[in-house]
Protein backbone atom coordinates (compact mmCIF):
# COMPACT_ATOMS: atom_id res chain seq x y z
CA UNK A 1 0.00 0.00 0.00
CA UNK A 2 0.73 3.68 -0.37
CA UNK A 3 1.24 6.05 2.86
CA UNK A 4 2.32 10.03 3.31
CA UNK A 5 5.04 9.41 5.81
CA UNK A 6 6.32 12.11 7.84
CA UNK A 7 10.11 12.01 6.46
CA UNK A 8 11.45 14.80 8.23
CA UNK A 9 9.73 17.97 10.19
CA UNK A 10 8.71 19.60 7.09
CA UNK A 11 9.37 17.10 4.76
CA UNK A 12 6.59 14.80 3.69
CA UNK A 13 6.68 12.03 1.08
CA UNK A 14 4.41 9.01 -0.19
CA UNK A 15 6.19 5.57 0.56
CA UNK A 16 4.91 1.84 -0.06
CA UNK A 17 4.55 0.19 3.34
CA UNK A 18 3.25 -3.20 4.20
CA UNK A 19 -0.24 -4.07 3.44
CA UNK A 20 -1.85 -4.59 7.23
CA UNK A 21 -3.63 -7.71 7.68
CA UNK A 22 -6.85 -7.54 10.88
CA UNK A 23 -5.37 -9.14 13.92
CA UNK A 24 -8.67 -10.87 16.00
CA UNK A 25 -11.23 -8.55 17.27
CA UNK A 26 -9.98 -6.03 14.61
CA UNK A 27 -11.39 -4.75 11.27
CA UNK A 28 -9.70 -4.10 7.76
CA UNK A 29 -10.53 -0.86 5.79
CA UNK A 30 -9.57 0.31 2.96
CA UNK A 31 -9.33 4.36 3.22
CA UNK A 32 -11.21 6.50 0.46
CA UNK A 33 -10.11 9.87 2.26
CA UNK A 34 -8.47 11.31 5.23
CA UNK A 35 -8.41 15.10 6.09
CA UNK A 36 -5.32 17.72 7.39
CA UNK A 37 -6.07 18.18 10.55
CA UNK A 38 -4.34 21.06 13.04
CA UNK A 39 -2.50 18.70 14.47
CA UNK A 40 -1.37 17.29 11.45
CA UNK A 41 0.08 20.12 10.25
CA UNK A 42 1.83 21.09 13.35
CA UNK A 43 3.39 17.78 13.69
CA UNK A 44 4.69 18.02 10.08
CA UNK A 45 5.92 21.46 11.06
CA UNK A 46 7.32 19.80 14.21
CA UNK A 47 5.51 22.42 16.59
CA UNK A 48 3.56 20.44 18.76
CA UNK A 49 6.18 17.40 19.52
CA UNK A 50 3.64 15.35 19.20
CA UNK A 51 4.83 13.76 16.18
CA UNK A 52 7.89 11.56 14.85
CA UNK A 53 9.92 11.64 12.04
CA UNK A 54 8.90 8.09 10.01
CA UNK A 55 5.48 8.24 11.42
CA UNK A 56 2.18 8.02 9.24
CA UNK A 57 -0.44 10.91 10.60
CA UNK A 58 -4.07 11.04 9.98
CA UNK A 59 -7.12 10.18 12.23
CA UNK A 60 -10.42 12.18 10.15
CA UNK A 61 -11.03 9.30 7.90
CA UNK A 62 -13.76 7.77 5.49
CA UNK A 63 -13.50 3.90 4.28
CA UNK A 64 -15.24 0.42 3.70
CA UNK A 65 -15.06 -2.58 5.13
CA UNK A 66 -11.88 -4.88 3.44
CA UNK A 67 -11.72 -7.50 5.58
CA UNK A 68 -12.60 -9.00 9.33
CA UNK A 69 -10.63 -10.18 11.63
CA UNK A 70 -11.44 -13.58 13.81
CA UNK A 71 -13.88 -13.28 16.22
CA UNK A 72 -15.57 -9.96 14.68
CA UNK A 73 -18.99 -10.47 13.09
CA UNK A 74 -19.46 -6.73 11.02
CA UNK A 75 -20.02 -5.02 9.88
CA UNK A 76 -20.31 -6.36 6.58
CA UNK A 77 -17.45 -5.99 4.29
CA UNK A 78 -17.94 -3.04 1.61
CA UNK A 79 -19.72 -1.37 4.48
CA UNK A 80 -19.01 2.75 4.77
CA UNK A 81 -17.55 3.49 7.63
CA UNK A 82 -15.37 5.84 9.80
CA UNK A 83 -13.60 4.94 12.74
CA UNK A 84 -12.98 6.66 16.06
CA UNK A 85 -9.40 7.00 16.80
CA UNK A 86 -9.12 6.86 20.46
CA UNK A 87 -8.30 3.42 21.74
CA UNK A 88 -8.63 2.00 25.50
CA UNK A 89 -8.23 -1.36 26.64
CA UNK A 90 -11.42 -3.45 25.85
CA UNK A 91 -11.32 -4.71 28.83
CA UNK A 92 -12.17 -1.49 30.62
CA UNK A 93 -14.41 -0.04 27.61
CA UNK A 94 -17.88 -0.88 30.17
CA UNK A 95 -16.17 0.95 33.12
CA UNK A 96 -14.67 3.79 30.99
CA UNK A 97 -17.89 4.19 29.07
CA UNK A 98 -18.70 8.14 28.41
CA UNK A 99 -15.36 9.03 29.10
CA UNK A 100 -13.09 6.71 27.09
CA UNK A 101 -10.89 9.49 26.04
CA UNK A 102 -10.14 10.41 29.60
CA UNK A 103 -8.51 6.90 29.74
CA UNK A 104 -4.69 6.81 31.09
CA UNK A 105 -3.62 4.34 29.07
CA UNK A 106 -5.79 5.41 25.69
CA UNK A 107 -4.02 4.89 22.14
CA UNK A 108 -5.02 7.85 19.62
CA UNK A 109 -4.52 6.33 16.44
CA UNK A 110 -2.97 8.99 14.32
CA UNK A 111 -0.79 10.18 17.82
CA UNK A 112 1.00 7.25 18.47
CA UNK A 113 4.08 6.86 16.51
CA UNK A 114 3.88 3.07 16.60
CA UNK A 115 0.74 3.37 14.91
CA UNK A 116 0.11 3.37 11.21
CA UNK A 117 -2.30 5.44 10.89
CA UNK A 118 -4.69 7.26 8.07
CA UNK A 119 -2.78 8.68 5.77
CA UNK A 120 -2.28 5.13 4.18
CA UNK A 121 -4.59 3.05 2.01
CA UNK A 122 -5.17 0.64 4.44
CA UNK A 123 -5.59 0.67 8.48
CA UNK A 124 -6.38 -1.90 10.61
CA UNK A 125 -8.70 -0.75 14.00
CA UNK A 126 -10.38 -2.79 16.85
CA UNK A 127 -14.23 -3.71 15.72
CA UNK A 128 -15.33 -1.83 18.23
CA UNK A 129 -14.28 1.69 17.23
CA UNK A 130 -15.47 1.16 13.77
CA UNK A 131 -18.98 3.38 12.96
CA UNK A 132 -21.02 2.88 10.22
CA UNK A 133 -21.97 5.55 8.24
CA UNK A 134 -25.72 6.48 7.05
CA UNK A 135 -26.85 5.13 3.72
CA UNK A 136 -26.60 7.85 1.15
CA UNK A 137 -24.29 10.20 3.09
CA UNK A 138 -21.95 11.83 0.74
CA UNK A 139 -18.70 9.56 0.74
CA UNK A 140 -16.26 12.33 1.73
CA UNK A 141 -18.22 13.88 4.51
CA UNK A 142 -17.39 10.87 6.53
CA UNK A 143 -14.09 12.19 6.85
CA UNK A 144 -15.93 15.19 8.64
CA UNK A 145 -17.11 12.96 11.10
CA UNK A 146 -13.81 13.62 13.96
CA UNK A 147 -13.51 17.37 14.21
CA UNK A 148 -17.36 17.78 14.40
CA UNK A 149 -16.96 15.25 17.44
CA UNK A 150 -14.51 17.39 18.75
CA UNK A 151 -17.18 20.41 18.81
CA UNK A 152 -19.76 17.98 19.92
CA UNK A 153 -17.92 17.28 23.32
CA UNK A 154 -17.35 21.00 23.47
CA UNK A 155 -20.74 21.71 22.96
CA UNK A 156 -21.46 19.13 25.88
CA UNK A 157 -18.69 19.56 27.83
CA UNK A 158 -20.73 23.71 28.86
CA UNK A 159 -24.29 22.87 28.30
CA UNK A 160 -24.55 24.97 25.34
CA UNK A 161 -28.14 23.58 24.10
CA UNK A 162 -29.63 25.72 26.74
CA UNK A 163 -27.54 28.91 25.79
CA UNK A 164 -29.53 31.81 22.95
CA UNK A 165 -26.03 32.93 22.40
CA UNK A 166 -22.62 31.40 21.71
CA UNK A 167 -19.38 33.54 20.65
CA UNK A 168 -16.54 31.20 18.99
CA UNK A 169 -12.99 32.72 18.40
CA UNK A 170 -11.41 31.28 15.88
CA UNK A 171 -12.92 30.43 12.48
CA UNK A 172 -10.49 27.41 11.10
CA UNK A 173 -12.00 23.85 10.80
CA UNK A 174 -12.59 23.45 14.44
CA UNK A 175 -14.72 26.67 15.11
CA UNK A 176 -16.36 25.99 11.62
CA UNK A 177 -18.02 22.40 13.05
CA UNK A 178 -18.82 24.16 16.54
CA UNK A 179 -20.73 26.84 14.29
CA UNK A 180 -22.37 23.38 13.07
CA UNK A 181 -22.63 21.11 16.21
CA UNK A 182 -24.29 25.04 17.91
CA UNK A 183 -26.80 25.06 15.13
CA UNK A 184 -27.92 21.69 15.80
CA UNK A 185 -27.93 22.29 19.77
CA UNK A 186 -30.60 25.03 18.89
CA UNK A 187 -28.63 27.69 19.69
CA UNK A 188 -30.47 30.75 17.89
CA UNK A 189 -27.20 33.41 17.67
CA UNK A 190 -23.56 31.73 16.74
CA UNK A 191 -21.21 34.41 16.27
CA UNK A 192 -17.43 33.93 15.66
CA UNK A 193 -14.19 35.69 15.57
CA UNK A 194 -12.02 35.26 12.79
CA UNK A 195 -9.44 37.17 11.37
CA UNK A 196 -8.87 35.85 7.84
CA UNK A 197 -11.65 37.04 5.42
CA UNK A 198 -12.44 33.93 3.27
CA UNK A 199 -12.67 32.31 6.50
CA UNK A 200 -15.23 35.01 7.43
CA UNK A 201 -17.06 34.45 4.25
CA UNK A 202 -17.53 30.42 4.74
CA UNK A 203 -18.66 31.12 8.21
CA UNK A 204 -21.38 33.62 7.22
CA UNK A 205 -22.52 30.94 4.55
CA UNK A 206 -22.39 28.28 7.28
CA UNK A 207 -25.25 30.68 9.17
CA UNK A 208 -22.51 31.99 11.83
CA UNK A 209 -22.35 35.72 12.31
CA UNK A 210 -18.56 36.66 11.21
CA UNK A 211 -16.96 39.48 13.56
CA UNK A 212 -13.41 40.63 12.37
CA UNK A 213 -11.56 41.51 15.50
CA UNK A 214 -9.23 43.70 13.82
CA UNK A 215 -12.17 46.11 13.64
CA UNK A 216 -12.36 46.77 17.01
CA UNK A 217 -12.85 44.62 20.71
CA UNK A 218 -14.17 41.71 20.05
CA UNK A 219 -16.35 42.05 23.48
CA UNK A 220 -18.17 45.64 21.78
CA UNK A 221 -18.74 43.84 18.89
CA UNK A 222 -20.48 40.97 20.31
CA UNK A 223 -22.88 43.19 22.51
CA UNK A 224 -23.54 45.77 19.14
CA UNK A 225 -24.87 42.39 17.50
CA UNK A 226 -26.82 40.70 20.46
CA UNK A 227 -27.44 43.83 22.87
CA UNK A 228 -25.64 42.03 25.95
CA UNK A 229 -22.74 39.46 26.03
CA UNK A 230 -22.94 36.12 24.65
CA UNK A 231 -24.16 33.27 27.14
CA UNK A 232 -21.26 31.13 26.46
CA UNK A 233 -18.27 31.03 24.54
CA UNK A 234 -15.39 28.63 22.76
CA UNK A 235 -11.64 29.34 22.52
CA UNK A 236 -10.84 27.30 19.55
CA UNK A 237 -7.39 28.96 18.85
CA UNK A 238 -6.18 28.88 22.80
CA UNK A 239 -3.73 31.21 23.34
CA UNK A 240 -3.55 34.58 25.78
CA UNK A 241 -5.06 36.96 23.53
CA UNK A 242 -8.35 34.76 22.73
CA UNK A 243 -9.00 33.56 25.94
CA UNK A 244 -9.50 37.27 26.85
CA UNK A 245 -11.58 37.84 24.54
CA UNK A 246 -14.02 35.14 25.12
CA UNK A 247 -13.60 36.07 28.60
CA UNK A 248 -14.48 39.59 28.25
CA UNK A 249 -17.14 38.99 25.63
CA UNK A 250 -19.39 36.63 27.71
CA UNK A 251 -21.78 37.73 30.69
CA UNK A 252 -21.05 37.09 34.22
CA UNK A 253 -21.99 33.48 35.14
CA UNK A 254 -21.13 32.47 31.95
CA UNK A 255 -18.93 29.80 30.86
CA UNK A 256 -15.80 30.16 28.05
CA UNK A 257 -14.96 26.27 26.51
CA UNK A 258 -10.94 26.04 26.09
CA UNK A 259 -11.08 23.90 23.04
CA UNK A 260 -7.81 25.39 21.14
CA UNK A 261 -4.14 24.31 22.39
CA UNK A 262 -2.46 27.00 20.34
CA UNK A 263 0.17 27.45 22.88
CA UNK A 264 1.18 25.04 26.57
CA UNK A 265 0.23 27.70 28.98
CA UNK A 266 -1.73 31.02 28.67
CA UNK A 267 -2.05 34.23 31.13
CA UNK A 268 -5.43 35.00 32.03
CA UNK A 269 -7.25 37.92 33.93
CA UNK A 270 -8.15 36.13 36.96
CA UNK A 271 -10.63 38.78 38.09
CA UNK A 272 -12.34 38.38 34.89
CA UNK A 273 -13.60 34.86 36.27
CA UNK A 274 -13.35 35.30 40.09
CA UNK A 275 -15.72 38.60 40.25
CA UNK A 276 -18.45 37.70 37.34
CA UNK A 277 -17.96 34.27 38.80
CA UNK A 278 -17.70 33.11 34.98
CA UNK A 279 -15.85 28.98 34.41
CA UNK A 280 -13.20 28.09 31.98
CA UNK A 281 -13.71 24.27 30.89
CA UNK A 282 -11.34 22.17 29.17
CA UNK A 283 -12.69 19.81 26.58
CA UNK A 284 -10.09 17.46 24.44
CA UNK A 285 -11.40 14.90 21.91
CA UNK A 286 -14.32 13.20 22.66
CA UNK A 287 -16.39 10.22 24.24
CA UNK A 288 -17.58 6.66 21.82
CA UNK A 289 -21.24 8.81 22.77
CA UNK A 290 -20.10 11.85 21.12
CA UNK A 291 -18.54 10.47 17.96
CA UNK A 292 -21.43 8.42 16.95
CA UNK A 293 -23.30 11.46 17.79
CA UNK A 294 -21.57 13.53 15.02
CA UNK A 295 -22.37 11.14 12.62
CA UNK A 296 -25.83 11.87 12.79
CA UNK A 297 -24.85 15.64 13.16
CA UNK A 298 -22.80 15.59 9.35
CA UNK A 299 -25.76 13.66 7.78
CA UNK A 300 -28.42 15.92 8.77
CA UNK A 301 -26.68 18.79 7.27
CA UNK A 302 -25.09 17.63 3.95
CA UNK A 303 -24.65 21.04 2.78
CA UNK A 304 -23.21 22.45 5.45
CA UNK A 305 -21.27 19.19 5.38
CA UNK A 306 -20.40 19.97 1.48
CA UNK A 307 -19.25 23.69 2.71
CA UNK A 308 -17.05 22.66 5.00
CA UNK A 309 -14.54 20.94 2.62
CA UNK A 310 -12.19 23.34 0.70
CA UNK A 311 -10.78 20.74 -1.89
CA UNK A 312 -9.48 17.08 -2.26
CA UNK A 313 -6.24 16.35 -3.30
CA UNK A 314 -4.96 13.21 -4.79
CA UNK A 315 -2.56 11.31 -2.94
CA UNK A 316 0.62 12.37 -4.88
CA UNK A 317 -0.49 15.94 -4.09
CA UNK A 318 -0.34 15.15 -0.32
CA UNK A 319 3.29 16.48 -0.04
CA UNK A 320 2.79 19.64 -1.39
CA UNK A 321 -0.84 20.21 0.48
CA UNK A 322 0.77 20.01 3.72
CA UNK A 323 3.84 22.43 2.79
CA UNK A 324 0.92 24.87 1.47
CA UNK A 325 -1.29 24.85 4.18
CA UNK A 326 1.51 25.11 6.30
CA UNK A 327 2.68 28.10 5.15
CA UNK A 328 -0.76 29.69 5.66
CA UNK A 329 -2.10 29.50 2.25
CA UNK A 330 -5.78 31.04 2.67
CA UNK A 331 -7.09 28.02 2.42
CA UNK A 332 -10.25 28.73 4.71
CA UNK A 333 -12.22 24.91 5.23
CA UNK A 334 -10.72 21.28 5.07
CA UNK A 335 -8.59 19.88 2.90
CA UNK A 336 -8.96 16.24 2.03
CA UNK A 337 -6.58 13.90 1.12
CA UNK A 338 -8.08 11.43 -1.24
CA UNK A 339 -6.47 8.24 -0.93
CA UNK A 340 -7.75 5.40 -3.41
CA UNK A 341 -5.98 4.39 -6.64
CA UNK A 342 -7.10 6.49 -10.18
Amino acid sequence: MKALVLQKFGTIVVEERPDPFPAAGEVLLALIATGICGSDLHGFTGANGRRVPGQVMGHESVGRVLALGDGVSGPAVGTLVTFNPVVIPEADASDWAGREHQHPAKTVIGVAPDVVAAFAQLITVPARNVVPLPEGMPVNHGALVEPVAVAVHAVNRVGAATARSALVIGGGPIGQSLVLALTRAGVQHVLVSEVDPARRALLQQLGATALDPSAGPVAGQVSAQLGEPADVAFDAVGISASLADALASTRPGASVCLVGMGRPRLELDAYAISTAERSVVGSFTYSADDFRTAVDVVASAPDVAEALISRVVDLGEGPAAFTALAAGDGTPGKVLVNLEEH
